[in-house]
């Protein structure tokens, strides 16, 4: 009798301890918690490029960080998804809407991340023969003794670029290398040109990923880097509607971007995507 009561005491106890053992096991049911996310705007030539994209990838694997991209287009098309809270942290160009954003409180202070070149491109029998020049300094002297037409082109970063040159030259262009730009389009700039027999500087990725039709027309100088133009990191500034945790998560996308791991996946992207179409500022800072 005695022997059965110690039995099932003993049995009593493995049983508590089986249950307390199968307490601490993770129920199946036991949700996982999703990772932060962020939501990013991005202009147009980063996800043509196809730098964007794969930069994604890797920044979600360096952060923990879930990346949504929200919105690809030319500015017009980014600034306002950043400004009513849609996009958590925007991806532009530095020029007067990012400061403008600031001045607004809708941007904490720029920082800048990448850059992108912009090439001179121009008629495929070259009357001015820009194409042995070594920079975009010369082309342009060469493009004005030869009084050959240059496109005033519409786009304010390749009008600064441009104008930018002339000044720090001391070139004075004539009346034909102040063309204005007629095209229908921004798009359409170079088929503009073509009809005049004339140059223009503009972009590279839109130009070698067929968003500027350009029949007629080549690329003459590239790789000068008077020529590129910066791109910025915009995260929310005191008056943008994101909650805490988005701004968390905006800020950390960002120092990734600018860290030195950040920094050498842009120029692995670029280089795999047959670059230089968006690459690091050390790139620059090395000229």
């Amino acid at each position: 009798m005695r022997f059965r009561r110690l039995a099932g005491a003993i049995g009593l106890l493995l049983s508590l301890c089986a249950s307390a053992a199968d307490s601490h096991q993770p129920s199946a049911t036991t949700e996982v918690q999703p990772q932060p996310g962020v939501r990013v705007a991005v202009v147009g030539g980063l996800v043509l490029s196809g730098i964007w994209p794969a930069l994604r990838e890797k920044a979600e694997a360096a952060t923990g960080l879930r990346i949504e991209t929200v919105a690809a287009a030319p500015k017009e098309g980014i600034v306002p998804p950043f400004r009513q809270g849609e996009a958590d942290l925007l991806l532009i160009h530095g020029s007067d809407e990012t400061y403008a954003l600031q001045a607004a409180g809708q941007a904490a202070p720029l920082r800048a991340w990448a850059m992108n070149a912009h090439v001179i491109v121009g008629p495929t029998n070259d009357p001015a023969g820009i194409a042995g020049a070594e920079n975009a300094t010369e082309a342009l002297r060469r493009i004005i003794a030869a009084d050959a037409p240059l496109i005033g082109y519409r786009d304010p970063g390749s009008f600064a670029i441009v104008h930018g040159l002339f000044r720090s030259a001391g070139l004075h262009p004539g009346a034909r290398q102040q063309l204005f730009d007629d095209a229908e389009s921004p798009q359409q700039v170079l088929r503009s040109a073509q009809a005049k027999n004339a140059y223009a500087v503009v972009g590279h990725i839109p130009v070698a990923f067929g968003k500027m039709p350009s029949d007629g027309m080549r690329v003459l100088l590239k790789g000068d880097p008077a020529m590129s133009r910066v791109y910025v990191a915009v995260e929310p500034g005191p008056l943008h509607p994101a909650d805490p945790a988005r701004r968390h998560a905006a800020h950390q996308l960002a120092e990734y971007l600018l860290s030195p791991r950040g920094q050498a996946d842009l120029e692995a992207v670029d280089r795999a995507a047959g670059g230089p179409w968006v690459y690091p500022l050390s790139r620059l800072r090395a000229h």
